[in-house]
């Protein structure tokens, strides 16, 4: 992974660092949940994965550092440090939530402990890994619980914002519930299961609806999903009745679906063909899933793209990544900003996951009962523990949401779960707050 991956400010004050002496200080950095986004009770952690093997991989070439050196803001940096970019390895700690887990405003997903300018140095990378696909996980259980047990499937690649967003969003949609997605490398590289059949081309390229259903039914048997709504919809669904089976279903992609999908269901019935599905897609969100949940239309499935693939109603979110502590001289010194809206709290932390609430504690703390959510992932630069795939990643995350309030559920108002301090991080935050002025 390169170096340069990064914000220029991450290199120079890792320069800045370097010529201070203060390579080998070791820091703490925690990235966690500022706020919330909009309409959201809680997220779903994800992009561990991706994070771990940008740590573990991370180098500087040559030609990287040789670009350095030409920078104006890199002038008066000495060789030594350009040196040191050369043997650049990771050596340092990682704790981190599972992927999957819940997690709510002010808790943190990852900590960072290493050498300053190693925890330094990744922010940008760590940040938008996590920040990313947690928004699409998120995104994704939404609309999951308004199919309320109906397939979602992921759509969005052609909507996300660049074709390896599109595989990353596929990851973290499937993680937050999805059962599919279009995206064939997602499935390669993920072990992710793969759908779709045909799109609107596939039709308009033959000269009659009918030949072109033929021919995919010939080529796909039991996987068939016909496409009933280039022409006329029920006249589509005519058609595939006609052919009947081998068929997996029809796909409704326009027009008033409720009505429609009552209409396509007779037809398909009165034809003997029950067990044929109907999926809709188009322009969906979780608020016109529920609707058409709702209203009782026999809809099996869901197909979802631009709004999952971009997070559509929400797309950012009030992550940080910001230094807790420093160890000089095995003297810890923690540290917290106190500006206005973006105060932070000190030292490193546990979250401790009850029943009701969750309580934010120092690292070291116990909290009998609780689970501990922050686990450890890599030390001393190793990869101590094999990190779950996609699919358990997907298990948690159902499972977890599952135990969850109602009313935290909600996909309209927001409910804000208990996250309380303990006594001893409460006592630390008073005192650095102290210290600092």
């Amino acid at each position: 992974m390169t170096g340069l991956l990064t914000d220029l400010y991450e290199l120079t004050m890792a320069a800045g660092y370097f010529e201070a002496g203060k390579a080998t200080q070791k820091a703490t950095f925690e990235l966690s949940i500022r706020r919330l986004p909009t309409r959201r009770n809680f997220v779903i952690a994800a992009g561990l994965a991706q994070c771990v093997e940008y740590l573990l991989n991370l180098r500087f070439t040559p030609e990287e550092i040789d670009y350095l050196r030409g920078l104006q803001q890199f002038a008066r940096v000495s060789i030594g440090f350009f040196d040191y970019l050369r043997d650049f390895r990771f050596t340092g700690d990682v704790f981190a939530v599972p992927e999957g887990t819940p997690l709510f405003a002010g808790e943190p997903m990852l900590i960072v402990r290493a050498p300053l300018i190693q925890a330094q140095i990744p922010e940008t990378a760590l940040l938008s890994a996590i920040t990313f696909q947690s928004l699409i996980a998120s995104k994704a259980a939404r609309m999951v619980e308004a199919a309320g047990g109906r397939d979602v499937l992921d759509f969005g690649t052609r909507r996300a914002h660049t074709p390896q967003a599109g595989v990353l969003g596929a990851r973290a949609a499937y993680i937050g519930g999805c059962v599919a997605t279009s995206n064939a490398l997602t499935g390669l590289r993920y072990g992710i299961p793969v759908f779709g059949t045909a799109a609107h081309s596939w039709v308009l390229s033959f000269p009659s609806e009918m030949e072109s259903f033929r021919q995919l039914q010939k080529l796909l048997g039991p996987q068939t999903v016909q496409l009933i709504d280039t022409y006329d919809t029920l006249q589509g669904a005519r058609r595939t009745a006609e052919l009947g089976p081998p068929l997996w279903g029809v796909r409704l992609d326009s027009g008033d679906i409720v009505t429609l999908a009552r209409k396509v269901r007779t037809i398909l019935d009165d034809a003997g063909l029950p067990d044929a599905k109907i999926m809709a897609s188009g322009d969906l969100d979780e608020s016109k899933i529920r609707d058409i949940v709702a209203a009782g239309a026999p809809v099996d499935a869901f197909g979802v793209g631009t709004e999952l693939a971009t997070s559509g109603d929400a797309p950012s979110m009030g992550t940080v990544y910001k230094l807790v502590e420093v160890d000089i001289c095995g003297i810890k010194r923690f540290t917290a900003k106190l500006s206005q809206d973006k105060q932070t709290l000190p030292g490193a932390k546990q979250v401790f996951r009850l029943p009701n609430r969750d309580v934010l504690a120092r690292s070291a703390e116990c909290c009998a009962g609780a689970e501990a959510l922050l686990r450890p992932v890599v030390l001393g630069g190793n990869l101590v523990e094999t990190l779950p795939d996609a699919g358990a990643a997907r298990a948690r995350a159902l499972a977890c949401i599952a135990k969850l309030p109602t009313e935290l559920r909600s996909l309209d108002v927001a409910h804000q779960h208990p996250v309380e301090y303990s006594k001893d991080l409460t006592a630390l935050i008073e005192r650095t707050r102290r210290n600092s002025g």
